[in-house]
């Protein structure tokens, strides 16, 4: 249908234009018949030959009109990642205030402003259609900006531009190009009525509108006069509907192949310091938003080759911890620390930046939202090491194959060539720690890397991430809420609530050595088999605590069973013994924790 109808738009002037102009005053409003399919109007001309003629002003003035709003469009729904917070608010703010008026309303009162004539009928009617597709874009891009392969082409410095048109608008084209092909109909409805009122088009030109204009005048003796324009506006119309419904499937199957990615010189690697300190120094770490410091004094060290897991309910501080050690905190948040060290490198002074990718590996909770899910899987990954590591594409190709066959996903080569959806949960977590594992990575941090995985997956991805460990000497900071599968995995338990780390311990020490309140009530709220399934499963009381409004005193105290007046007035400190730390007034006193 679209085919016909833009074969129209360019024939049938050539063809027919003498026919459609030839006045004979003695055929004057005649109706349908042989020689006039669908009879004349009052200068005797054969409306069909003009309907015919008129497809080629109006499609193209209904394309221009959407051009034009879809342009303005993008730019208004963009602003915000484009120009910033402050000014995208603003434009963000104008684009509701549009949005609330009916889109006819805003075209007729743009028709008044650029005057009547062809060059105002198309300004008003694309102007009238822009506020209505930035909101819809603006609410495609809010949905993708956030999300972590979008956050990490930020930090790796990608520019404003080409992070909206690599890594944001391909994710977002499918509804667009439906919107924008759908407009294009509602364009030809919209410039037909404009037309059809006198705003429009004006003679000697004219489109549909202005011929169904000029046949409403004789619509009781002779219909055909105007159902022969009306009857071209909606069979165009649909065609475009049906059009971007077909073109959107193929944007969203094909996938954006892009450009390459830039080359960049080999950057070295960050060497362990001369005075054997160890690999990871944390020492008073502390991060805070405005009005909030969910994460205060984090303290702790890793060595080459260690497994260290931290553990606590959802809002303890684990996952800030765990960024704010990659410099991965965006604005507003603040990461302060007395020292924070990798390698040597000091971690405040920007040196992150050479060390992510390389030295410093990060894998993340949902791998979905991690990958872009236009781009080839073997493509993100090879970008790592084209970006890192300079390699030319072929190189980098093979590397991404290597890695993806080390970290056992069969045929690796065919796996390359696909895209994140064909993969599977536990495929796209595997596929995720091959993309940190395209440097040379001295330490994994692993996010609630199996949180979306069954059981069974689970276990994969943990023996994974052991033999990695054992065969290059990589470190592992694993970030978990389940107590029991850090315990399995990691050499060292880090017990973190409302923001600190209350416990520290060795993970053959939990079951028996636990000393806090806190970290034996979450082991108590773990069934096992011996579980009685006929009682309430243990929890524990209360709500963790509010970061922006913490306690006085022990931040677990309204939850303790062993609270006194000390703990609601004194903050314990962390305090070291026998090789492991607590903060806790009553350390060691057997407790019965949890209620069933």
């Amino acid at each position: 249908m679209v085919a016909v109808v833009l074969l129209l738009a360019v024939l049938a002037p050539v063809l027919w234009t003498e026919a459609a102009n030839a006045v004979d005053t003695g055929q004057i409003r005649q109706g349908a018949s042989a020689d006039h399919w669908a009879g004349t109007d009052n200068l005797g001309r054969d409306i069909f030959f003009r309907v015919l003629v008129a497809t080629r002003l109006s499609v193209r003035l209904a394309l221009l009109a959407t051009a034009l709003g879809v342009t303005v469009g993008l730019l208004l729904g963009t602003a915000p990642l484009l120009l910033g917070h402050r000014v995208g608010r603003v434009v963000t703010a104008g684009v509701h205030i549009a949005v609330a008026f009916p889109g006819l309303l805003l075209a007729l009162f743009f028709a008044v402003i650029f005057g009547v004539g062809t060059t105002g009928g198309l300004l008003a009617i694309g102007l009238a259609m822009a506020p209505a597709f930035a909101r819809l874009t603006h609410t495609m891009v809010a949905g993708v900006v956030g999300l972590d392969y979008v956050a990490a082409a930020r930090i790796a410095g990608v520019g404003r531009l080409r992070v909206l048109f690599r890594h944001v608008l391909p994710n977002v084209a499918e509804p667009l190009v439906v919107n924008a092909t759908v407009a294009a109909g509602n364009a030809l409805l919209a410039f037909a009525g404009l037309s059809f009122l006198g705003l429009g088009v004006q003679s000697p030109d004219y489109d549909w509108g202005r011929l169904l204009g000029e046949g409403l005048g004789a619509i009781y003796l002779h219909p055909e006069a105007a159902l022969a324009p009306g009857i071209a506006v909606v069979v165009a119309g649909l065609a475009f509907n049906l059009f971007g419904e077909a073109i959107a499937k193929s944007v969203g199957l094909g996938g954006r192949r892009g450009t390459p990615g830039a080359r960049f010189r080999r950057r070295p690697r960050a060497v362990a310091e001369p005075d054997g300190s160890a690999m990871l120094v944390v020492e008073n770490l502390s991060v805070s938003f405005p009005g909030t410091t969910p994460v205060r004094g984090v303290g702790f060290t890793m060595q080459r080759g260690d497994a260290v897991g931290i553990v606590g309910e959802s809002g303890s501080g684990k996952s800030l911890t765990a960024l704010s050690v990659s410099r991965l905190v965006e604005e507003p948040g603040v990461v302060e620390a007395d020292r924070l060290s990798f390698l040597g490198a000091d971690l405040r002074a920007g040196e992150h930046r050479r060390l992510l990718g390389t030295s410093l590996a990060m894998v993340f909770q949902d791998p979905m939202t991690s990958f872009n899910p236009t781009m080839r899987i073997g493509r993100q990954l090879a970008e790592v090491a084209r970006r890192h590591e300079g390699m030319e594409r072929r190189a980098a190709t093979a590397r991404a194959v290597d890695r993806l066959g080390a970290v056992r996903l069969a045929d690796p080569a065919r796996r390359a060539r696909q895209y994140p959806h064909e993969f599977s949960g536990g495929m796209r977590q595997r596929a995720m720690i091959g993309m940190g594992l395209m440097g040379t990575p001295a330490l994994i941090v692993a996010d609630e890397p199996t949180t979306a995985l069954d059981v069974t997956v689970q276990r994969q991805v943990l023996d994974l991430l052991a033999s990695i460990r054992a065969a290059d000497d990589v470190a592992i900071l694993l970030i978990s809420h389940d107590i029991t599968v850090v315990e399995q995995v990691c050499d060292r338990v880090l017990v973190m609530y409302a923001g600190r780390i209350v416990e520290d311990l060795p993970a053959t020490e939990l079951r028996t050595g636990a000393r806090h309140p806190y970290t034996k009530a979450l082991l108590a709220a773990v069934p096992d088999m011996t579980t009685d399934r006929s009682l309430p499963l243990t929890v524990i009381p209360g709500r963790p605590a509010d970061p922006a409004n913490p306690p006085p005193g022990c931040a677990f105290a309204p939850r303790c069973p062993l609270a006194d007046s000390r703990c609601v007035t004194d903050d314990p400190v962390l305090v070291e013994s026998d090789g492991t730390r607590v903060a806790c007034w009553h350390a060691d006193v057997p407790v019965e924790v949890g209620d069933r």
